[in-house]
């Protein structure tokens, strides 16, 4: 039989042989378990042959498996995740940074459209003015140290740690009073779909 260059079988063979091993298994231990010949055994696992349910199925039940646990993972899109590890996040520089300010962008590299950014500030140092934003979309601030009165348009919030708030970025917006320092906060900024009417 000429040799079957399809991903399934290639899947099924490796998931096959390396549930066997797994077991401690060697090919003839399965072969005897399932009824199969050991040549046959051989060949699913090298996905040189297709093969029927009713094999797939008596392999399973000699591995002491499910037949569905042998498709597991099949078809399964890879990700896309990106890990960012502690203290590696891409130090930036944005408008009115200063001493004892650091913005640290969380995630990057996402495509010619941003949908959102996320950064962890830090201020380590009381300072007298403060830098005031303003940005399309929404912003969501989550507080992990510190005390800050922060400033969206005409009002005016106390942020503790656990503390969140969420804001349109398109109204002037930043830190009004560092209560407590070192402060420490989330801040993502999610961007609108150029489709969405504003």
């Amino acid at each position: 039989m000429n040799e079957i260059d399809n991903s399934l079988e290639r899947y099924l063979g490796s998931s096959i042989r390396d549930i066997r091993r797994s077991h401690g298994l060697i090919i003839a231990d399965v072969a005897a378990r399932s009824g199969i010949s050991r040549g046959m055994l051989s060949r699913i696992e090298n996905a040189q042959t297709a093969t029927s349910l009713d094999t797939l199925s008596r392999l399973a039940q000699a591995l002491g498996v499910s037949l569905a646990s042998l498709f597991r993972g099949y078809d399964t899109k890879d990700g896309s995740a990106q890990l960012v590890k502690k203290d590696e996040g891409m130090e930036v520089v944005r408008r009115g940074t200063k001493r004892g300010h650091t913005y640290h962008l969380l995630a990057y590299d996402q495509g010619p459209k941003k949908t959102f950014e996320p950064f962890l500030i830090s201020i380590d140092h009381d300072s007298e003015t403060f830098p005031v934003f303003e940005h399309p979309g929404l912003e969501f601030i989550y507080m992990l140290e510190g005390e800050i009165e922060y400033r969206h348009g005409q009002n005016s919030y106390v942020l503790k740690p656990g503390d969140a708030l969420t804001f349109r970025g398109d109204i002037p917006h930043g830190p009004e009073t560092l209560t407590r320092c070192p402060i420490r906060f989330l801040s993502i900024l999610m961007y609108p779909d150029s489709g969405d009417v504003q």
